[in-house]
């Protein structure tokens, strides 16, 4: 098979996994509550992380990490998975599931704006007028489109669903610095993340044995979320070669997660939801214009 071809497999085959993780949220926050959810998630998935890294020869790579490394990885474990899941899962057991995962979706804006802030990237009046499209988005969304009234359902939930963009965009800068192989990085992160989440069910009283459907959804989003689709997304992306193609199909996740959502959580997805979502694509997509006008703008390197 062609490897640009192969990419686009598995790039739609990570998408699809992640579209079911709105459901598998919501579900599973019907019998254990978030710090409980993200405990059991993120062990599992360091023990597939771990594996895969066994098996691939990446132990040899972390026993030689210098204490720089380590710290790297201690930091970013604490704004993914701890504090980015923390309030994700809080959101999900607050709001409806379509709210929290177009919410959710800000992220690529988020990282927009810190890219600005922290990488000196320049911005175009087009690139602030797509964040104010796309923030206008979030409002529709939250206020399920009466804007007249300007009442909100749920304000914490949906701060915090909004707000856990903040943490992935965090996240993201650090890792974009960080020239480690993926893989083992992201192993050596999710093992820091489990430690502080173990610390903080332990100072809450919290540890408790899940029941089976808890268990089940934990071991779903620990695989499918956090571990095994990313090493397939990142596969895709090696393989591509114009990772644009690939990432542009990231746009479809939230919308196919919606009809996800409506058939197996049974919610109703509401119009002001589609719209929102609809404007914070175009926001990104307006964004990502943006960008390429920029880098064609800038001077070619002799």
């Amino acid at each position: 098979m062609h490897p640009q071809r192969k990419a686009y497999l598995l790039a739609l085959l990570s998408i699809g996994f992640w579209c079911t993780m709105g459901t598998a949220f919501k579900l599973t926050l019907r019998h254990i509550n978030p710090p409980l959810l993200l405990f059991f998630a993120t062990s599992v998935a360091f023990i597939f992380l771990f594996v895969v890294s066994a098996f691939s020869g990446r132990l040899k790579s972390v026993r030689a990490l210098s204490g720089r490394d380590l710290l790297s990885s201690a930091l970013m474990g604490l704004f993914n998975p701890f504090l980015y899941y923390m309030v994700l899962f809080k959101a999900y057991s607050m709001i409806s599931a379509q709210e929290a995962v177009t919410l959710n979706y800000l992220w690529p804006v988020m990282l927009v704006i810190f890219s600005i802030i922290f990488l000196r990237q320049r911005v175009t009046v087009a690139g602030f007028c797509a964040i104010l499209i796309s923030f206008s988005g979030t409002v529709i969304i939250a206020a399920h489109g009466d804007l007249s009234n300007f009442s909100f359902a749920s304000l914490p939930g949906d701060c915090l669903a909004a707000g856990s963009s903040l943490f992935w965009a965090s996240f993201w800068i650090l890792n974009m610095k960080d020239r480690r192989d993926d893989i083992a990085k992201m192993m050596m992160n999710f093992l820091f993340g489990l430690i502080y989440i173990a610390v903080w069910n332990l100072a809450t009283g919290n540890l408790a044995l899940p029941s089976v459907k808890a268990l089940a959804g934990s071991v779903y989003i620990g695989i499918f979320e956090m571990g095994l689709t990313f090493v397939v997304w990142l596969t895709a992306l090696k393989l591509s070669s114009n990772t644009a193609r690939i990432s542009n199909l990231v746009y479809i996740s939230p919308f196919l997660s919606l009809v996800l959502v409506s058939v197996f959580v049974g919610e109703k997805i509401l119009a002001s939801t589609v719209l929102g979502l609809v404007v914070i694509v175009s926001g990104i997509l307006l964004q990502a214009y943006a960008n390429r006008k920029i880098r064609r703008e800038q001077p070619k390197e002799e």
